[in-house]
């Protein structure tokens, strides 16, 4: 049974990342601590293996269709790098209440920006103080609370320089690839106290999923994924502080 659940919350969890680009973590980490027992640090060091494997894998069918703005991920992830392994190395030292109440106002700020209306100017990249903006904010929360940063690309690369949803999304994914690899790879301390027959069953799923839904992702409604997946996203922060609180 707990073989055929982890499947399921793999499933899940590769479908959002494929047809939204991002959220993956973001529910990652709430179904291993609140479906499976996990610890926060241990279910935020389990979830970065997992989206690694499903958000590399969503990556394959964005690369042929040619919907990656490789300078963009390249650059984010390589300027993210001082924050993502400076707060990765001291996640094991902060409180449990610390990383769920903090992952919960990253949930919050991820949904408000998923309900904002995209312009509809031309497309235009972004400028570099942007990208370094972008690149240590991301790297900050993935090191601290094993997400992988796309919900903050997607919003600047649609929302601000009008990026094809599509192309945000797949630019999102390999952002999040890099970054959680980057992040798994600092949280090592805590990689013998993770019970990995669970992380792994779910990471197969999204492997498979997240792949076909990238794939299809092009025959969705942006603006109905975007706001179902707001509102999924402030139902998972509110049931994390009562949760953490109450």
């Amino acid at each position: 049974m707990e073989i055929f659940a982890a499947l399921v919350a793999g499933s899940f969890i590769g479908a959002v990342l494929g047809f939204v680009g991002a959220g993956g973590a973001m529910l990652s980490v709430p179904i291993l601590i609140y479906g499976f027992g996990f610890e926060p640090k241990q279910a935020t060091t389990a979830a970065l293996a997992v989206v690694f494997l499903a958000a590399a894998s969503g990556v394959i069918p964005k690369v042929r269709k040619n919907q990656i703005l490789f300078r963009d991920a390249f650059v984010i992830w390589g300027m993210g790098l001082i924050t993502n392994l400076g707060f990765s190395s001291i996640a094991d030292k902060l409180s449990d209440a610390f990383i769920t109440t903090g992952f919960a106002a990253v949930l919050l700020l991820a949904g408000t920006s998923m309900l904002r209306p995209p312009k509809l100017d031309e497309h235009k990249r972004m400028p570099i103080p942007v990208l370094i903006l972008m690149s240590l904010l991301i790297g900050s929360i993935t090191g601290l609370f094993g997400i992988g940063g796309g919900f903050l690309a997607i919003p600047v690369l649609v929302l601000f320089f009008n990026t094809p949803q599509v192309v945000a999304a797949g630019t999102s994914l390999l952002i999040i690839c890099l970054n959680s690899l980057t992040a798994f790879i600092g949280h090592r301390s805590q990689w013998g106290d993770v019970q990995w027959h669970i992380p792994i069953f779910i990471g197969s799923a999204a492997i498979v999923v997240a792949q076909i839904a990238s794939s299809q992702a092009h025959r969705s409604n942006p603006k109905i994924l975007r706001t179902s997946f707001a509102y999924l996203l402030f139902a998972i922060a509110a049931f994390t502080v009562a949760q953490t609180w109450l």
